[in-house]
């Protein structure tokens, strides 16, 4: 028996219920016509495809199946269209026959269609004798087919609309229940007083993942500018974007100042986008990126004033901004407010860009007001001048009468700084003891230098700090942003921070307390940065690197206990290459993680292989100086361990030199990789210790086992009793701490004389030996210095500087 598939069943024409009449041996037509009628995708077409195969079969000249609203489909095999309203009169009983044009009087026969759309199927056809009673028996049996068939489509259709309406249903709940989950967790870290900037990140984030956006953006109004918009939290912006625009004045702002200028919500798509537009009142198109489609913002208040936006924008095609999404704006919008009444001000929000000892601008919001300042310079054809400040006895201060009173002269300064200037202008304070003055406006260099000079006298005044008086010098760097601007494709920013630095460092060089003009002529071409980079690139494939070796001497007998193994560049044609050259280009790349790795894995080879040649005497050590970007890498210990057994070094023997810089920041993440790394054996070194934070705090904090002391200091024991105290004052706070120490820098017989009579047990300098190349070292070790109180042997004395 025939069979046909609809839908995913198979339908037999054994298992319908045929009318009495319809011929026993009609089965064979039955069954192709349902295959035939079962294959049209849907109940319009499988009815149109009936009513064609029908008028085929059966030799008609017209058939149609009629509804309650007339002829659903027809084919006519005449000249001419189907008769449509006699086709009617005789699906109705109201006529048996049919006139058909050009055929003339045909004989009709009529069989019901049944189902939930009651229809008829008709069928004329010309000829004397009409339709047999087979014949009328088979036209019944194609009408059950098309009901069974028109039946099936319909209840797929609805089974598949109620799917339909399920998931959707389905996903507003889930959406729902989403939007409830991410306001509840932002609720939680209101109530549980977490920073207000995490707040706000988890608010725009979730934004942005709830409506389905490229971006999702909160500003605030500036605490000095109103005018002005800043972008404290986003989601979705690539981070040079987020820089570009997170100053500007509330016209520029697209959809969240429009938002913030009218305190409303505003919603706009397709044509109301525009790459520019000077203009946020609503008269023109608002500045956005091409390819964004739509975007919405509404305000945010703080005891009911307003205090910035709350904005999304998204580039899906033909996107426009529901009610519902609308909704979801204002409610994430309120909790953005409820966040910000909760922390009672608006500065809150953003610590990071004040200084919190001084009050004055952080480096991140001067460069913002710079950048502003900038663009607004270059629109009015105007001029703005950086000048950049060092404190030039900061230091001795700090050692000489502690932090506390280093403190109150940075707030002194700020003071100074601030009465120097006109209200417009901005200072920062931009490092430990750096400043930054951005003039806005600059009519001139006249002006400019007439501003530093005012600077330098207010320093130049003393500080009174705890009944003692201070005086300190201050150098002054200034460039102009005019000059900036023109220099190629750099950010004009970075490059006027550059020339006010370059300038700078010309004040301190031609003697301090002065200021310097930075000359553009004399500016470096920063593109060889680019030809270094990808110098030092091929560097690292091809192991251009060296090692040299500078021994760790016993101050008392003269033993060399140990060697500080030092990269150097062996470039193919500038020759051996400094570290200082291209050590901060590899920690700003991140080659120096490779670069780092092939240090650690020839200094603990080289190591293992003289201590193997030692015999019976105390194995040396090796010291090898960490990166920042090293310390940062998780799997830093795992590579330690994993070299060392390789080599065969007894991890007792490698001494691994950090900066204090390196373990302020992050600390609890730099205090345990550190003891991860001591659980290895090895030992841990503070490099160039007095010259950072040298805090007593982070020593107990961080497992060290040993003090480097800065050769800064060893220069100042011939320079006075203060040196040598401060010297002596690590020297015991090493002894206190049971810390090994170790002077570096050492560079005549009075400073090694003068060391070891102040307790400090291991040096290492130029008095002993420059660094060395490997093969020079086994000479070394074959040999011992003098013990102390005894000079050098003849042509062993270094020079008196060192590098």
């Amino acid at each position: 028996m025939r069979s046909a598939s609809h839908g995913g069943r198979k339908l037999s024409v054994a298992q319908l219920a045929w009318p009495a009449d319809v011929p026993a041996g009609a089965s064979q037509q039955l069954a192709d016509f349902l295959a035939h009628v079962s294959a049209f995708p849907d109940a319009a077409s499988a009815v149109g495809g009936a009513v064609d195969r029908a008028v085929r079969e059966l030799g008609a000249d017209v058939a149609a199946v009629t509804g309650e609203y007339g002829v659903v489909a027809s084919a006519c095999l005449a000249a001419g269209p189907a008769p449509r309203a006699k086709l009617l009169a005789v699906a109705s009983g109201t006529d048996t026959t049919l006139d058909l044009d050009g055929v003339g009087s045909c004989a009709t026969v009529v069989a019901d269609i049944g189902g939930s759309e009651p229809a008829h199927l008709v069928l004329a056809r010309a000829g004397e004798g009409g339709f047999t009673v087979d014949e009328v028996g088979l036209v019944r049996g194609m009408a059950k087919v098309v009901e069974l068939v028109a039946e099936n489509h319909r209840r797929r259709a609805a089974e598949r609309r109620h799917t339909v309406e399920n998931e959707r249903l389905l996903s507003t709940l889930k959406e729902r229940q989403s939007l409830l989950e991410h306001l509840s967790t932002i609720q939680r870290a209101i109530s549980r007083r977490a920073p207000l900037q995490q707040v706000l990140d988890r608010i725009t984030a979730g934004l942005r993942e709830l409506l389905n956006s490229e971006t999702a953006g909160l500003r605030l109004r500036d605490v000095e500018d109103s005018d002005l918009l800043l972008l404290v939290s986003h989601a979705g912006f690539r981070p040079e974007r987020a820089n570009r625009l997170r100053l500007l004045p509330a016209a520029e702002a697209g959809v969240s100042g429009r938002a913030f200028l009218v305190e409303d919500l505003v919603a706009v798509s397709g044509h109301q986008l525009a790459p520019h537009g000077p203009h946020n009142d609503g008269s023109q198109p608002l500045p956005y990126p091409t390819y964004m489609r739509a975007a919405m913002g509404v305000p945010v208040y703080e005891r009911g004033v307003t205090v910035g936006s709350l904005a999304v924008a998204t580039s899906h095609t033909d996107r426009a901004y529901t009610k519902t999404d609308q909704e979801i704006l204002l409610a994430f919008a309120e909790h953005a407010s409820l966040a910000l009444a909760d922390a009672r001000t608006v500065t809150a929000v953003a610590p990071s860009f004040r200084d919190s000892l001084t009050g004055l601008a952080s480096r991140s919001l001067f460069m913002d007001r710079m950048t502003y300042g900038l663009a607004r310079a270059e629109r009015d054809h105007g001029q703005l001048a950086v000048i950049l400040l060092d404190l030039d006895r900061f230091k001795a201060v700090n050692d000489t009468l502690g932090h506390a009173a280093g403190d109150a002269v940075l707030i002194e300064v700020a003071s100074r700084l601030g009465a120097s200037l006109r209200a417009s202008d901005t200072a920062a304070r931009i490092g430990a003891d750096q400043f930054a003055v951005l003039l806005h406006d600059v009519a001139g260099v006249d002006q400019a230098v007439s501003v530093a000079d005012r600077i330098i006298s207010a320093l130049q005044a003393p500080f009174t700090i705890t009944g003692k008086e201070v005086f300190i010098d201050s150098s002054l760097g200034i460039a102009f942003g005019e000059a900036a601007t023109r220099h190629g494709h750099e950010r004009a920013g970075d490059v006027l921070m550059r020339d006010a630095d370059e300038a700078l460092r010309r004040a301190k060089l031609n003697g301090k307390g002065r200021y310097e003009i930075f000359d553009p002529s004399t500016r470096v071409d920063h593109h060889t940065d680019l030809d270094l980079e990808a110098d030092l690139r091929r560097a690292v494939a091809r192991g251009e690197f060296v090692l040299q070796y500078q021994p760790i001497v016993v101050l008392a007998t003269g033993q060399v206990i140990g060697l500080e193994a030092l990269v150097r560049w062996r470039h193919p044609e500038r020759g051996l290459i400094p570290p200082l050259d291209f050590i901060p280009l590899a920690e700003e790349t991140g080659l120096i993680v490779a670069i780092g790795r092939w240090v650690l894995q020839e200094a603990c080879q080289k190591a293992s292989d003289w201590n193997a040649r030692r015999g019976e005497q105390p194995p040396l050590s090796i010291s090898v100086n960490l990166s920042v970007r090293q310390l940062q890498q998780p799997d830093l210990a795992i590579m330690v361990a994993e070299i060392l057994q390789t080599t065969g070094l007894d991890p007792y023997c490698l001494v691994l030199e950090l900066t204090e810089s390196m373990l302020i920041p992050d600390s609890e993440v730099s205090a345990r990789r550190l003891h991860t790394l001591k659980a290895l054996g090895v030992r841990l070194a503070v490099d160039d210790f007095g010259t950072g934070y040298s805090s007593l705090a982070y020593l107990q904090h961080f497992p060290v086992d040993i003090l480097k002391i800065d050769k800064s200091y060893v220069d100042e024991l011939t320079r006075g009793p203060s040196g040598a105290a401060l010297l002596l004052g690590i020297v015991r706070l090493g002894q206190t701490l049971q810390l090994g120490t170790v002077a570096e820098g050492i560079e005549d017989l009075a400073q090694r004389g003068e060391l070891h009579a102040s307790g400090c047990e291991f040096g290492q300098g130029f008095y002993f030996a420059r660094p060395l190349a490997d093969t020079d070292v086994d000479a070394l070790l074959g040999t011992s210095f003098p013990a102390a109180g005894t000079h050098l042997p003849d042509g062993h004395t270094p020079p008196a500087t060192s590098d």
